[in-house]
């Protein structure tokens, strides 16, 4: 609180200082936005290799030679 906020009342005071601390401690949207992409990320990932592992095991299935 600088010298511009010495004429302000006590209750306005203390809304500033609650509304900068507030601020302070508040997530923001680019925060909230990188956890969910790397949570995606990491889905994607886990998907992808399950799914790729998969495919595998179902192409060593199908031998040509059987017949």
């Amino acid at each position: 609180l600088g010298k511009q906020d010495y004429k302000k009342t006590r209750p306005m005071l203390r809304a500033t200082r609650l509304k900068a601390e507030a601020k302070k401690t508040a997530l923001g949207v680019k925060e909230v936005a990188l956890v969910l992409a790397a949570i995606l990320v990491f889905l994607l990932a886990f998907y992808a290799f399950f799914y790729l592992n998969i495919s595998n095991e179902v192409d060593l299935d199908l031998d040509p030679d059987e017949n």
